[in-house]
This record gives structure tokens, C-alpha cells and sequence, in this order.
């Protein structure tokens, strides 16, 4: 036993047990700042080219965050009653803080209800509160259009959904992209000693505010969710959206710790209590297992590590090493104890350290090498559970053979149990059989071996999200509500990038995504020019030949059985094409049609998918994520 451990820990137990106490009070300090993060950036590598792309299109195409209120009234959705309620649902919700605008079958555009030629349509345009709206036309149309059909309203026309638009967060934008950029820049080109001190700081204002801003979701959740439940006066009703699904998440993991503290402190004590049956084989390993938790949950708070979904178990898990480590030292103790009970209490732990301390390193090592393995493995948060599990382990280590010997130094060794070494009937029975039939044993465990190899082939990954929650809960029953009736939950974006022919094409060929109407088009008047400017879209970079790709590639996303709803540029030239008696649209039809299209349409159906200074389209797919085949 090195000098340095006896001198601390035997012959000064006191002394032991006050650093261990003081560390533990400056890990409960720490732990002020411990926190659970379910925030998308928990979950992937900060300088991830994929979310930097997904950033950038959020930018380009003006996403934002919201939330959808699915409503189904028990009598017909177009009916007075209905809508009176419906109207009422979206105004209260609107009213909610931190709530941008909602967005609900009343508000959409109605293009044939009745039909009118496409020239009136920006002056005249109509909708379910228009006086005089056609309600049976507009049924028709909200359950045909390729637009509002399986998003705004159901194929069968009895559910509608409102889009509960967030307000952005301004200030988490800001910090997100001063950290961003200045970890883009030290990837590229690296960072001076100005810059790297720049980057601290903006990742600890960025940690800095994420309390805040999920505190703010959540009252916004609550308030949405108040509003939901007051409307279920006989209609059904279900809140869906990620912001939802983030704030119950976070909700689950606080539960489920909680839950699972108690209850696995509770059958520990249970356990020990019923094998040990002293009070000090029942305090000790908890202690141990308590300081272990609190110096994790400390260093995690004061390094601003945040645990996220997947790594919230380490707890649970640490409390169960930590004792299985302090039940060794306890077992060798109490052998010790029954061989010679006139032991003094230093020769009994000193010989139970000694005799314990390379297992017991070893099993410790061993367990960090599996948790460790965890790093290799990509995925940001697995990554963070085998760095917090490997480490733990580690503390786990030292606390047990740390606060072991300096409690039981202060204790006097206690009595002998009369039942340590007696064999139990269980395992000579099984003795017993294995000694009388070999072959037989090898038989039975060759046979389950083969059923073992057989379910580990038939063993697959769960990669369905909406599987991870229980039927009861709102996240499932929502999810599952609006892939059932709405054209599906998980959204997935496919971006369509065109070439850009600065030179004339090879051969002097013509560029076929070029602009189709040449120099007559490029030198008119100025007052289009000017109308273009305003509406800010370059109407001549829509053309037959990109509206085809984008319809190829629409086309096929939406015969997959998996995805739901798909909503493109196909989509408006769908639309457009029923004001052209179905015939697809050349060059200056389109032109027109863009220049023509009403404002609430250029909100939905051009600027969400099509940016012409990228010179690029974007399909928007929503998956059926309780789908089996997914």
C-alpha cells in the first residue's frame, strides 16, 4: 500500500472525509449550472457540414419554427358552428406571447370558389370569411388542391390543421451565428489569439442563454397546449410540432430521473438491507454512490457540459457501479471479519484494500474501456455518454476507496455474521446437475446458443422516432394523428441545384435553364423591371425545362409509400396549369403567372421553394414516420 494513501486515509480518516465533503460541496456549487439540453445542436458535431447546409437553407428559404394544432369538430368542418369555433381556436392562440401568426383553413387563398380568371385573382382574392365564398365549391377545393389537400385539410375533409408560427429568436441567432462563424473560420483558416478568446466567449453566451430561451418555449408549450385543452369540448384535438416534442422531452428525461433515482435508491436499499442487515453496509455504499452522482452532476455544471436525452441514464448507471464497487470491499471485509474476529479495525481494512484494489481497478478499467468505445462511434450525444461514463467510472473508483476506509476506520468492526460462507441450495443443485450430465449441459446450451445466433440476425436498429414515446403520450398520438390525416410528421428537404453557364454551352448549343425569352425580355421596359424589383422575385428564372426537373424529382418523392405530403414548384405549375385548361405552361405564361400570383401565394408557394439568386429549388417532403416500412 503506498505511504502517501496510509498516511491519508488510515491514519487520518478525518481529514479524508473533510476533502471529500468539501470537494463535494464545491461539485454542489457547480451543480447549480447543470442543465438538459434536447436543442438540435446537442445532438450533432458543431462544425457538421450537413447542419451548416441545413442553416443555410433555413436562411435562404425564411423557415422558421412552428408549432401545428390539428382540430376534427364533431359536426361538419365547413359548418357555421365549426368555423365560429375554429375562428375562435386561432385568434387565442394568436393572442399567445411569442407567437408570430396562425395560419388555418380560414386564411388560405380559395382560387375556385367560385372560379375567376387568373388576372383578378391579386385583387379579388377570396376565403372562408369572404361574403361571398361558395362553402360546397371551397370544400371541393381544399380536398383537390394539390396544395391545401393532406396539409391544411384532410383528403376527407373533416380535419383541418393550424400552423402556429413562432416568432424568431433574434438574440439565439445572433449568438449561434457569431459561434458559427467564428468555428467555420477556425476549421478554414485558423484563429488568432484575439479570435480563439472571441470563440469562448460566444460559446458561453450562447450556453449562456439556452436556459432562457427553452424557458421561454416552454411557457409558450404550456400556453398553447391550455388553449388546446379548453377546445376539446367534443372535438378532437392534438398539438404537434418540434417545439412541442422538445419541451416534452426534456419534461420526460426530469420524470424519468426522478423516477428512476427513487426507485433504484429504493431497491438498493432494499437489496443491501435484506443481505447485509446493518445499518452500515446499507448507509456506506450509498454515501458512495451519492458523492459519485454529486461530482459528476458538478463538473458537468461547471464545465457547461449539458447531458441530453440519451446520455440523462449516466445517473442511474453510476449509482449502480459505484455500489457494486463499495459490495466488494464490504463482502472481503466481512470474510476477513468471520476468519478472525479478534482483528483489530486497521489490519481488517487494510487487508480488504489491499486484497480488493486490483480487481476491483481492473473491473473499474475494463468498464471504462466498454464506455470509452462509446467515442468512437459519431453520434454527438453517444459521444458524450462514453466520455461521461468512462470518467465516472474513474471517480467511482476513487470515491470508493477513498470514503470506505476513512468511514470504517472511525467504526468500531462490529460482530461476525453467522451466515456469511453458507452455501446456497440454488447453486448446489445446479452443481449437481452439470456433474451428473456434462453432455447433457453442453446439449442444452448449444441448443440455446443456436436460438441466441438466431434472434441476434433477426436484431435491427429502431430508427422511428414516433416509436421511442408510449401510445398514451401527446407526442405519439399527435404524430401518429397527423401522418394519419395530414400527410405526415417528419419533415425532409431536397434541395435541386441548377447549373450555372457562365459561357455559351458546348457545341453553341442553347443552355436549357436558361432564361427563354433572350434580349427582348432582358431590354424591356423599365416598369417590369421595376415589379420584379418590388416583389423581389426574378420572375424570368422560372422555365419550362427547370419546372420539368423539379416535376421529375416531385413526382417520384411522392409515389414512395413513406413520404406524406410533398410541396415543390410542381405544385404551382399544378395550380396553374387548371387556369391553362390543364396544358403545362411555357415561358411567358409563366412569367405572367409569377408576376400574377397573389402575395399570400408568393409567401407559400414561391418563396418557400424556389430562390433564383442561389438558382436553386427546394422540395419540401413531410415522411409518414409511423409508417412500419420506414
Amino acid at each position: 500500500m503506498p505511504r502517501s494513501y496510509s498516511a491519508l486515509v488510515i491514519d487520518r480518516p478525518w481529514l479524508t472525509i473533510a476533502l471529500l465533503l468539501l470537494l463535494g460541496g464545491l461539485a454542489l456549487w457547480g451543480a447549480r449550472d447543470f442543465r438538459l439540453d434536447a436543442s438540435s445542436d446537442s445532438l450533432v458535431v458543431e462544425t457538421d457540414p450537413e447542419l451548416a447546409e441545413w442553416r443555410r437553407m433555413n436562411a435562404r428559404y425564411g423557415t422558421s419554427e412552428f408549432l401545428v394544432v390539428t382540430f376534427e369538430p364533431p359536426g361538419e368542418l365547413l359548418g357555421e358552428a365549426s368555423l365560429a369555433e375554429l375562428g375562435t381556436l386561432r385568434e387565442e392562440l394568436a393572442a399567445v406571447e411569442g407567437v408570430d401568426s396562425v395560419l388555418s383553413v380560414l386564411d388560405v387563398p380559395l382560387l375556385r370558389s367560385p372560379p375567376a380568371p387568373l388576372s383578378e385573382l391579386a385583387e379579388n382574392v377570396r376565403t372562408l370569411e369572404s361574403p361571398d365564398v361558395d362553402r360546397e365549391l371551397a370544400r371541393e377545393e381544399l380536398t383537390t388542391s394539390p396544395l391545401y389537400r393532406n396539409l391544411i385539410v384532410s383528403a376527407d375533409g373533416e380535419a383541418t390543421a393550424l400552423q402556429v408560427n413562432l416568432e424568431p429568436d433574434t438574440r439565439y441567432a445572433e449568438l449561434l451565428e457569431r459561434r458559427n462563424a467564428l468555428l467555420l473560420k477556425r476549421d478554414d483558416e485558423g484563429l488568432s489569439e484575439a479570435e480563439a478568446q472571441d470563440l469562448e466567449a460566444a460559446r458561453a453566451a450562447l450556453d449562456a442563454y439556452k436556459p432562457e430561451a427553452a424557458a421561454r418555449q416552454a411557457r409558450l408549450v404550456e400556453a398553447v397546449r391550455a388553449i388546446v385543452e379548453r377546445h376539446r369540448n367534443g372535438a378532437e384535438l392534438h398539438l404537434a410540432g418540434v417545439p412541442m416534442i422538445a419541451h416534452d422531452m426534456l419534461r420526460f428525461v426530469r420524470d424519468d430521473l426522478a423516477t428512476f433515482g427513487v426507485g433504484v435508491v429504493a431497491l438498493i436499499v432494499a437489496t443491501l438491507a435484506f443481505f447485509f442487515r446493518r445499518p452500515r453496509w446499507v448507509l456506506l455504499p450509498l454515501a458512495t454512490s451519492a458523492l459519485t452522482t454529486l461530482y459528476m452532476v458538478g463538473l458537468l455544471g461547471a464545465v457547461g457540459w449539458p447531458v441530453t436525452v440519451i446520455s440523462s441514464n449516466f445517473v442511474s448507471l453510476l449509482v449502480i457501479l459505484s455500489i457494486s464497487l463499495t459490495i466488494h470491499l464490504i463482502v472481503r471485509y466481512r470474510e476477513l471479519l468471520a476468519e478472525d474476529p479478534r482483528r483489530g479495525t486497521r489490519e481488517l481494512v487494510v487487508s480488504t484494500v489491499e486484497d480488493k484494489w486490483w480487481p476491483c481497478f481492473y473491473t473499474a478499467l475494463t468498464t471504462m474501456v466498454a464506455f470509452g468505445s462509446l467515442v468512437s462511434s459519431g453520434i454527438v450525444p453517444v459521444v458524450d455518454f462514453g466520455w461521461m461514463m468512462t470518467i465516472g467510472v474513474a471517480v467511482a473508483l476513487a470515491v470508493a476507496f477513498l470514503l470506505f476506509p476513512a468511514v470504517l476506520m472511525l467504526l468500531p468492526p462490529g460482530k461476525p455474521s453467522g451466515t456469511l460462507g453458507r452455501n446456497v441450495d440454488a447453486t448446489e443443485a445446479l452443481g449437481r446437475v452439470t456433474a451428473r450430465g456434462p453432455a447433457a449441459t453442453v446439449l442444452v446450451f448449444s441448443v440455446l446458443a443456436a436460438g441466441a445466433a438466431w434472434g441476434i440476425s433477426r436484431l435491427t436498429v429502431e430508427n422511428s422516432f414516433i416509436d421511442y414515446f408510449d401510445a398514451e403520450t401527446e407526442i405519439y398520438q399527435g404524430m401518429s394523428y397527423v401522418d394519419e390525416h395530414l400527410g405526415g410528421t417528419t419533415p425532409l428537404d431536397v434541395l435541386l441545384d441548377f447549373p450555372a453557364l457562365e459561357t455559351e454551352p458546348t457545341g453553341g448549343g442553347e443552355d436549357p435553364f436558361g432564361d427563354p425569352f433572350g434580349e427582348p425580355f432582358a431590354e424591356a421596359g423599365e416598369e417590369g423591371s421595376e415589379e420584379d424589383a418590388a416583389d423581389g422575385i426574378d420572375r424570368y428564372w422560372f422555365t419550362p425545362d427547370k419546372i420539368a426537373l423539379v416535376e421529375q424529382a416531385h413526382a417520384y418523392l411522392d409515389a414512395q409509400p413513406e413520404t406524406g405530403k410533398v410541396v415543390s414548384l410542381a405544385t404551382l405549375h399544378e395550380i396553374a396549369k387548371s387556369f391553362n385548361d390543364g396544358r403545362a405552361l411555357d415561358g411567358a405564361e409563366l412569367a405572367f403567372v409569377i408576376g400574377a400570383v397573389p402575395e399570400q401565394f408568393r409567401e407559400s408557394l414561391l418563396r418557400p421553394y424556389a430562390a433564383p439568386d442561389a438558382n436553386q429549388a427546394r422540395l419540401s417532403v413531410r415522411m409518414i414516420e409511423s409508417d412500419r416500412t420506414l
